[in-house]
């Protein structure tokens, strides 16, 4: 911090305003082992050889199209049309920046108050937001919109969401003060059993938080748990799948207060797992506290119509104490990436698209759990196009020997949770070619002939 122009009486003021006796305290949150790395860089390069060095790292890159992808788990193998790309890569979007001056940003607000009415009527909710950063953020902040809304101190999560969700909404929760529980899963699904019985327990819920589908792909009875949040005086906030939501009842058809996701899967490729797209969409009756930005529909001096920045409930506008969120901005171009999308696709066509992925996750569960040792972990329990498969060793090798043969075969779930080792979270998707299940299966009939090459434990 020695750049900043601050003597040493101007430091210590604030660490005694912040309570603290040490600068060092300030990184108190950061891993001992992450602060202060040792890196060692090579020598100076040239322009000239900088540049070759840069192919050299490029070409050892390996685009996703080149292997047989049924990974999914939160990033997804989706196929995006051209109109997306050619939309984005226009110079007036692809360069634009915050639109504080209207009069000249309409063409780039119209694309954010288009995105916002399309998120509003997937999720069949009145108002959403002009995005957040993912969808971790999205049902983060979401949480303590209801958090502020009720006055209560207490946020309800299915266990059952994407651990990657819960830990930011674990960090949220505690920077607001916040109590964090989770209701416990009972064969894949959450308990609504144990829902009503922690609704019932200590201080009153804020919110209630049920994905649809659930992290291991499976479907939430989330109806049930929306009304169980209704009837202790909770929201309900429901981290729903984008296209899920084109073929299930979508959150506000459910009676939900809030819809959050991740919109990855509309238009965006994986791109090494980001930048994606948050979406948050709400009734009408929080649409103040909706954070970030939020551009509405009006008309201009001569009558004609016209797009502005209707909230921007954020520190950067108003004052800090005010503000619904400490938000910087929101992802512009990856919502404009999932208007083109939903604009190009349609309801019909993203109907399609879950029903293809669908029929081919169901394809290729049937004809791995007919491989000696493999089974679905969840049984019959009602999936879209993911699915917990159970190997018969440890999954994490199995995936690494498919990978040898270009079939990136799904997420390891002892990642998550060791007791998970021999689980593999796979997924399908349009881009699941018939080929490539097949492909996959003979692979694997493969590998479980030579038990130690599949990972199979003696």
């Amino acid at each position: 911090m020695a750049y900043l122009p601050n003597s040493d009486r101007d430091r210590q003021e604030m660490l005694a305003a912040l309570g603290l006796q040490d600068q060092r305290e300030l990184f108190r949150e950061i891993p001992g082992h992450l602060q202060n790395p040792r890196v060692d860089l090579p020598e100076p390069l040239s322009e000239f050889e900088l540049g070759q060095e840069m192919r050299r790292l490029a070409d050892a890159n390996r685009p996703l199209s080149k292997w047989d992808c049924f990974l999914g788990a939160g990033i997804y193998s989706r196929f995006v049309p051209a109109i997306v790309r050619a939309t984005i890569g226009r110079p007036e979007f692809y360069t634009a920046y915050t639109p504080y001056q209207a009069e000249a940003s309409q063409g780039y607000l119209q694309t954010i108050f288009e995105f916002q009415s399309l998120v509003a009527e997937l999720y069949d909710l009145d108002v959403a937001n002009a995005s957040m950063y993912d969808g971790a953020t999205a049902t983060a902040e979401g949480a303590l919109l209801a958090v502020a809304h009720t006055g209560r101190e207490r946020i309800l999560a299915s266990a059952s969401l994407h651990p990657e969700i819960l830990a930011v909404l674990t960090t949220y929760a505690s920077g607001r003060g916040a109590e964090l529980d989770l209701i416990p899963t009972r064969d894949g699904l959450t308990d609504t059993e144990a829902a009503e019985r922690l609704l019932a327990t200590g201080s009153e819920v804020a919110v209630v938080i049920a994905p649809q589908p659930n992290f291991w792909g499976l479907i939430e009875p989330t109806r049930d748990l929306v009304e169980l949040a209704h009837r202790s005086g909770a929201l309900a906030l429901v981290v729903a799948d984008p296209l899920a939501a084109a073929v299930l009842e979508p959150p506000g058809a459910l009676g939900a207060d809030l819809a959050a996701s991740d919109g990855q899967q509309l238009g965006i490729p994986a791109q090494l797992g980001g930048p994606t797209v948050g979406l948050l969409a709400c009734r009408q009756e929080l649409v103040r506290r909706i954070p970030g930005r939020l551009v509405g529909m009006t008309k201009d001096s001569a009558g004609e119509r016209a797009y502005c920045l209707t909230l921007q409930t954020r520190e950067q506008h108003i004052r800090r104490e005010r503000a619904t969120s400490n938000i910087c901005t929101n992802h512009a171009l990856m919502a404009l990436a999932a208007t083109a999308y939903m604009a190009k696709m349609g309801e019909a066509g993203m109907r399609e698209v879950a029903d293809i992925s669908y029929r081919r996750a169901h394809e290729l569960a049937r004809r791995l759990t007919a491989l000696p040792g493999f089974s679905l972990v969840h049984g019959e329990a009602p999936f879209l196009w993911e699915f917990a498969l159970s190997c018969p060793g440890d999954a994490a090798v199995l995936a690494a020997r498919l990978a040898e043969r270009g079939i990136l075969a799904g997420l390891p779930l002892g990642r998550f949770d060791p007791k998970r080792s021999n689980q593999l979270l796979v997924c399908a998707t349009e881009t699941s070619s018939p080929a490539a299940i097949e492909r996959y299966e003979q692979a694997v009939r493969e590998l479980a002939q030579a038990p130690a090459a599949a990972g199979a434990r003696s």
